[in-house]
Formats: C-alpha cells, sequence, structure tokens
C-alpha cells in the first residue's frame, strides 16, 4: 500500500500564469458592466424613440429618421473600433497595467452617458429636429465611450493569462457575467419599463412603453456598471508581459496578416452574424406586445436563453478539455439551426415557441460560453506566425465585426418592422390578427434568426482551430513567452 501511495500521486507542472476562481470572478465583473449598460440600451432604446421621443417613423418614407440614426451611429460606433484599438496597443503600460487603467478612467463617462440616452427631452423641448440631434449626440456619446472601456477590457484576458485552461475558465466566468447582467436588466426591465392599461373600448389590457421609468431604471443601472466596472479593475492583475515600449501606428503592419487569416476571417464573419443576431433579438419587444399580446412572455424569452447558459456553466471546462471549443460549438449551432427553422416553419403555438426556444437557447450556449476563448486563441495564432504582440487591435477588429452585425441588424430590422404595417397609428394597439400585421411580425422574428443560425453553423465547421491544430501552437507561445521573461528577468537584475 505504501509504495501505491508513492507511484500513484503525480504533480501536474503548474502553469507559471495559472489563475484561480478568485480573479476570474473578479474578471467577470467587468462583463457585469457590459452587459448592464449594453442590454438595456439594446432592449429598450428603440423603443424608447419610437414610442417615447415618437422619433420619425413613417411608413412613407423609404429611410425615415429613425432607421438613419440607428445606420449613421452604428457605422461610427464600428469605425472608431479599430482606432481605439490601435490607440490602446500604442500606448505604453503604466503601472497599473496596459488596459486595467481604462475601467477607472472611462467608467463613469460611459454610464452617465447610458443614463442621458433615456433622458424624456421631449416633455422639455417641442423641437423635432433637436430632439433627434440629441439622440444622435447621446447616443453617438455612449458608442464610442462602451468602446473605450470594451476594446481593453476584452483584451485584459489575454494578459491576464496564457494558460489555456485558466482562459476558458476566464471564457466561462465571462459568459455568467454576461448572463446576470443581461438577465437582470431584461427580467427587471420588463416589469419596470411598461405599464398595463386597460383599453374599455376593446375590453383588454396593452403593454404600454414608460419613458420615465426608463430614465429611472437607466440612472440605477448606471451606479451598478460603475460599481461592476470598478470591482473588475481592482481583482485583476496583468501577468503577461507586454514590450515595455511606446509603437507607432501602422495599419499595414498591424491589420494586413490578418486578412490573409482564415481563422480571423471565419472568426470576424462569425461576430457580424452573431451580435446581429442578439442585436435581431430586442425586436422581440414587438413580437411579444404586438403579436402574442403580452409584453411579460420575454421574461419567458429570457429564461430560454440563459437557463440553459446557467445549466452548462459548470461542465463547460470540462468538455473543452476533453473535445475542444470548435467541436462543441458545431453541435450546439447545430441544434440551435434546427430548432429556430422549427419555429419559422410551422408557426406553433406559444408552449411549442418556447419549447424551440429554450433548445436554440441550450444549442447556443456552447458558442456563448467559448467565444472569448475562442477569441483570444485567434490572438495567439496571429503571435504565433507573426510575432507581433497585438491583442487590441485583433480585439478591436472584432468588435468592429459585432458593431456592423448590430448596424445591420438594427437599420434593416426597423426596416422590416416598418413592412409589417407596424408605424404610428398602430402603436400599443393588440395586432394578432392572422394575416396581419402580428403575423408579419412573427414572420420577421422567425424567418431571420432561423438563416443566421445556420450560416454560423457553416462558418463554425469552416474555422481551422481545432482542439488538435491549436495545442502545439499553444505550447510553443508557452515556451517563447517563458524565454522572455527570462531575458527580461536578466536585464532587470543588472
Amino acid at each position: 500500500m505504501a509504495k501505491t501511495k508513492e507511484i500513484a500521486p503525480k504533480n501536474a507542472v503548474k502553469h507559471p500564469n495559472a489563475i484561480g476562481i478568485k480573479e476570474s470572478i473578479g474578471y467577470t465583473f467587468g462583463d457585469i458592466g457590459n452587459l448592464l449598460v449594453l442590454t438595456f440600451i439594446s432592449t429598450f432604446l428603440k423603443v424608447f424613440y419610437t414610442d417615447s421621443l415618437m422619433v420619425g417613423f413613417d411608413s412613407d418614407k423609404v429611410y425615415d429618421d429613425i432607421t438613419v440614426l440607428f445606420l449613421v451611429t452604428r457605422l461610427w460606433d464600428a469605425i472608431n473600433d479599430p482606432l481605439w484599438g490601435l490607440l490602446v496597443d500604442a500606448k505604453r503600460p503604466t503601472k497599473e497595467g496596459k488596459f486595467r487603467p481604462y475601467l477607472k478612467w472611462l467608467s463613469i463617462p460611459l454610464c452617465v452617458s447610458m443614463a442621458v440616452c433615456f433622458l424624456g427631452i421631449n416633455k422639455f423641448i417641442n423641437s423635432y429636429v433637436v430632439i433627434l440631434i440629441f439622440a444622435y449626440i447621446t447616443y453617438t456619446c455612449f458608442g464610442m465611450l462602451y468602446t473605450g472601456v470594451n476594446i481593453p477590457y476584452g483584451s485584459l484576458a489575454s494578459v491576464i493569462t496564457d494558460d489555456p485552461k485558466g482562459r476558458t475558465l476566464l471564457s466561462t466566468f465571462r459568459s455568467i457575467g454576461g448572463g446576470v447582467g443581461g438577465a437582470v436588466v431584461t427580467l427587471l426591465g420588463q416589469m419596470v419599463v411598461y405599464d398595463k392599461v386597460f383599453d374599455p373600448q376593446k375590453n383588454e389590457t396593452n403593454s404600454v412603453f414608460n419613458g420615465d421609468k426608463a430614465f429611472v431604471f437607466a440612472v440605477i443601472l448606471a451606479a451598478l456598471a460603475v460599481v461592476s466596472y470598478l470591482s473588475c479593475f481592482k481583482t485583476t492583475k496583468e501577468r503577461v508581459r507586454v514590450p515595455d515600449e511606446k509603437k507607432t501606428i501602422n495599419l499595414k503592419r498591424t491589420y494586413g496578416p490578418l486578412f490573409r487569416s482564415l481563422p480571423f476571417i471565419t472568426v470576424t464573419v462569425s461576430g457580424i452574424l452573431i451580435s446581429g443576431l442578439l442585436q435581431y433579438g430586442s425586436f422581440n419587444q414587438y413580437l411579444f406586445k404586438n403579436y402574442f399580446g403580452n409584453s411579460d412572455l420575454s421574461i419567458i424569452n429570457t429564461l430560454c436563453t440563459y437557463a440553459p447558459m446557467a445549466i452548462m456553466i459548470p461542465v463547460m471546462p470540462k468538455l473543452v478539455e476533453k473535445f475542444g471549443k470548435k467541436e462543441i460549438c458545431v453541435f450546439g449551432l447545430f441544434l440551435s439551426s434546427a430548432a429556430s427553422i422549427f419555429n419559422a416553419i410551422f408557426l406553433p403555438n406559444v408552449t411549442t415557441y418556447f419549447i424551440m426556444q429554450a433548445l436554440t437557447g441550450f444549442g447556443y450556449s456552447f458558442m456563448s460560453i467559448t467565444n472569448w476563448a475562442i477569441v483570444m486563441d485567434v490572438i495567439d495564432y496571429n503571435e504565433y506566425t507573426t510575432g507581433e504582440h497585438s491583442e487590441s487591435a485583433i480585439y478591436a477588429v472584432y468588435t468592429f465585426s459585432r458593431k456592423l452585425g448590430q448596424t445591420i441588424a438594427d437599420s434593416g430590422g426597423m426596416q422590416l418592422l416598418k413592412r409589417t404595417g407596424y408605424t404610428d397609428e398602430y402603436k400599443g394597439q393588440h395586432l394578432k390578427t392572422v394575416g396581419g400585421y402580428g403575423h408579419n411580425i412573427y414572420k420577421m422574428c422567425t424567418i431571420v434568426p432561423a438563416i443566421v443560425y445556420t450560416l454560423i453553423l457553416i462558418l463554425t465547421i469552416i474555422y481551422p482551430l481545432s482542439k488538435k491544430r491549436l495545442e502545439p501552437i499553444q505550447a510553443e507561445l508557452t515556451k517563447r513567452r517563458a524565454e522572455v521573461d527570462a531575458k527580461l528577468k536578466e536585464l532587470e537584475e543588472l
């Protein structure tokens, strides 16, 4: 027995930059902050514009004011992402690190800008032009500040650790943070921002958006988000060394190799589709209140999205270690694609609809939980092939792709919504009529997701960084980084 005890235990070599649960939880607070502000903007701002500020939504115009508003502001928001990435990469690290300080510097301005977006300026100013300009300025400021926080925050994961297990842990906990932030907003938001108004003439109760309540809720969320960002700043540490030098901004050197990289291209295009799909989901607000006739159903839809993720989070690191990130994402996306196609084709009743939504959410949870670890794999692959440290620049292009997807979803979705017959004349009414406006809204909210999930599945199959291919890349990078650290320590000792 004694001999067996001596032979059985084998001490695995611990990665030099390994992290634990405590710091993973600290990193989670950053995404809680992100989702508190972003989910409220993404889910309710367009309803605030159409139903409270009454920003132009005219079925007689090809491109109405609100469509142009989302198109212009989101395109600029997307364009400034690579610029932010280059600026962050070019800046030398401070004593607090290269990426963490942005959480401290910009979190308060960001959260204030989010709350101001929901200010009911139409109560004080009657000029439609001024109201429209106000919407442009506030939404643009929010987008730029969110980018200024989110790009350093996303890049931070790559320097907290380069341990593959640690990065999967960070991606998993980031999904937890996103789930917590998103769920708080969508679950509570439905109960806060809508009033139940009884219409005696039609003998029915309708859900009516309340802009004043939305502003108060936005202020509360903004305060919670500031606390979350600062908690992330306090509880994380940058371990992986980056060059302590000020870089010159060189677009060709930084971005040239990326657009010849199949991993980067497939992940970037997937980012457009994923973020577009998530943003497009905000149109379900119209589906639930104008087709199903009950805005509270959005709460069930939120549970269908986040409950499967909560179930999968504890087992996801083991699944990734055994099968690989790409491999489990292909499996999950197949389920999401099949379930969303079912809803689009068969027009099920509300119970079957939500069963399919739950299956879609379960399948997507594989991609959602591992998504940021996949982005870090692409960052590693670029370093492996080029020798360049361009974490923020690469992350910025990925966020650019996500913003581009959101732009297409918002502007294109508003055009589709207009073509369903939803105009100022019909807002607030119960539109569940077979072959009518509500039916058209149902079609736009199911056919597009079915197509997009299928495209994401195809791109994930094409994505080349399988588990087998990643292992030697990560081993080589670990070796290179250890050599660099050893040389830097020698220089420091001198």
